[in-house]
């Protein structure tokens, strides 16, 4: 949501139409941290690195350590932040794959704890 409104002051013609997503979003934290759905697993976490492989045991489909060298959000904004630095563009490739599997499967895990709350 931060990022929306820093476009919106950025493209401040598309302004309305980037802050009206804002409100369509929904925090999927929400509901762990509220206890609304509580698994003694999470041992009083919400984090989706405690959410997701409690939600979905044994599904690799679902594992961030089988990532490649990008495994949690921190490593993704510190790589992508110093990835203009690097000369070699092979290398760059593969960090870029890599960002890539990262925000899918982040954004695939998003999709499946909405999916298992809706279904509880």
């Amino acid at each position: 949501m931060t990022q929306i409104k820093n476009l919106a002051l950025y493209h401040p013609q598309k302004a309305d139409a980037l802050l009206a997503l804002n409100e369509r979003f929904v925090d999927l934290a929400y509901p762990f941290q509220k206890k609304h759905y509580y698994h003694p697993k999470f041992k009083g976490k919400y984090s989706i690195k405690v959410v997701l492989p409690t939600l979905f045991p044994n599904d690799d489909e679902l594992d961030y350590k089988k990532l490649g060298s990008i495994q949690n959000g921190g490593d993704a904004m510190d790589t992508f932040a110093n990835l203009h630095l690097l000369k070699d563009k092979s290398k760059v490739q593969e960090i870029k794959k890599d960002l890539l599997a990262y925000c899918r499967l982040d954004t695939l895990a998003m999709v499946r704890i909405w999916e298992k709350l809706k279904e509880i």
